[in-house]
């Protein structure tokens, strides 16, 4: 087993590596940027190193000098969370040939699985059923139009490198498709420095589904069921959850095999996802894969019971998967909000500043996962995630119970969140009865059609208790901050 291990990333990922290194007796050391200087993950690690300034090109992403701290730290191995380099083949084979572990699947399976093209060609070759389009970046627009022909509008443009909704369009008719052909692409050069898109079929509502696989290095392979991420906002997850409303045993049976076969094809080890659209008759296509721990993690080791951290880590220090496949089985039910320091109401544009009063839900079934604390200034570089909120239970009606009820208790001071966005998710009767897709978050009413919330009701009740109270004479000066309702009023403000 290693004896240290150096935490590549920052934030609630970062704290929660660094948490399952103590677990495990390993010492965990800590990167940080001079805007991250007084991070949770800093305050938790047993060591910590200054690697840059806030520009992410200069400290997270800066490949060079996170190994030199690896040198220096003398640090067995690298975690990469997810984010920044955990999806950077040189940074993988950087690990190697400095003779530092690199926590993930090696350099050449993440070259392979990152490029979506030669992502479906290996599908392919693996009998993996991929959404119909082409398995070769567009060379022209002839090209293109050519195969949106084939396919028969609409399509979807795809960036060959992407991820996280960038370099993708939606092209409904032929005249729209120069234009977005030439958005995808400079999107994409942009994101990611390449320029390259495919094509592919756009179907109609489809729900998003990924079966998370672990591969040792001993040959072994399973399957620990599956997530469903249909709760989208342009094209990036919102809110997670297993089993998934939508599938079956005999289904997951069937996708499980299919997402072990593309792993096994590409010669993947460590933790991984293999995600897969879903239609309306149930059937199910590759979209892609994620050659790394995902952000939604959580959900399944609560339904499976399996640290999926510890088992990357176990893994990459050359040991077997502790259990075959038989031995997975699924209890209850798990969803996960993802917390964000963001202002829905101002187009979901993050909201850095200082945390002035936090209090985290907790009891029966509850899990949060958090990189923040009261005190903290929530920096304006990176993705302005807090924290992620998980709730376990018997089966998914108590599991919605529970994430409401600790909804209610989560309240964040200084920033904007999202938490009002989760009350409306867990209140629509269509959410609650399973029929979502990843076009639900659009047509979910907006926070105007939603129930008046405790804040505004603490607001009302002031408002009401200080013009009665002025009307009857019993107080000739405004009310003051020693009121119990104004107390009140401004506790539920912090929410």
């Amino acid at each position: 087993m290693f004896k240290k291990i150096l935490i590549a990333n920052r934030g609630e990922i970062a704290v929660r590596v660094i948490r399952a290194c103590h677990e495990l007796g390993i010492i965990a050391a800590a990167v940080y940027s001079e805007s991250d200087r007084a991070s949770l993950h800093v305050l938790k690690a047993d060591e910590a190193y200054l690697i840059g300034p806030p520009s992410p090109s200069e400290s997270y992403l800066n490949i060079e000098r996170i190994l030199e701290v690896a040198k220096r730290c003398s640090a067995d191995a690298i975690h990469p969370g997810y984010g920044f380099l955990s999806e950077n083949p040189a940074f993988a084979k950087a690990c190697r040939d400095a003779g530092v572990k690199f926590i993930g699947p090696s350099p050449e399976a993440i070259e392979l699985m990152g490029s979506k093209t030669r992502a479906r060609q290996q599908m392919e070759k693996a009998g993996v059923p991929f959404v119909p389009g082409t398995s070769h970046s567009l060379e022209s627009l002839a090209q293109a139009s050519a195969a949106a022909a084939r396919l028969g509008y609409p399509v979807m443009l795809k960036a060959a490198a992407g991820g996280g909704g960038k370099g993708m369009r939606l092209v409904a008719n032929k005249s729209d498709l120069p234009s977005a052909l030439e958005s995808a692409r400079s999107e994409a050069q942009r994101a990611f420095g390449n320029n390259e898109v495919y094509l592919e079929k756009a179907l109609a509502l489809p729900r998003h589904i990924e079966i998370q696989i672990l591969a040792d290095e001993h040959g072994n392979c399973v399957y620990l069921g599956e997530r469903e991420c249909s709760v989208q906002r342009r094209h990036q997850k919102v809110l997670e959850e297993s089993p998934s409303p939508a599938v079956g045993p005999e289904m997951r049976a069937t996708v499980g095999a299919l997402a072990v076969r593309g792993a096994q094809a590409a010669g993947y080890t460590n933790a991984g996802t293999i995600e897969f659209l879903a239609d309306s008759d149930g059937k199910f296509y590759f979209l892609e894969m994620n050659t790394r721990l995902q952000v939604e993690h959580p959900v399944t080791e609560l339904v499976t019971g399996y640290d999926l951290v510890h088992l990357q880590i176990r893994i990459a220090a050359g040991e077997k998967i502790p259990f075959s496949q038989n031995d997975v089985h699924s209890r209850g039910h798990a969803i996960e909000c993802r917390i964000y320091a963001e202002d829905p109401e101002n187009n979901y544009f993050p909201s850095p500043g200082e945390i002035t009063a936090l209090s985290e839900p907790a009891g029966p079934g509850i899990r949060v996962d958090s990189g923040a604390y009261q005190g903290w200034n929530v920096p304006l570089e990176y993705d302005p995630i807090l924290a992620k909120l998980i709730a376990w239970g018997e089966d998914r009606e108590r599991a919605i119970g529970r994430l409401s009820r600790a909804l209610g208790e989560y309240s964040i001071a200084g920033v904007k969140t999202n938490l009002q966005l989760f009350e409306r998710i867990l209140s629509d009767p269509e959410f609650v009865a399973g029929r979502t897709d990843t076009g639900y978050l659009e047509r979910l009413p907006t926070a105007q059609a939603a129930p008046t919330s405790n804040q505004e009701i603490a607001a009302i009740a002031a408002a009401v208790f200080y013009t009665l109270d002025s009307e009857v004479g019993t107080s000739k000066a405004p009310a003051t901050a020693n009121s119990n309702w104004k107390r009140a009023s401004r506790a539920e403000g912090l929410r």
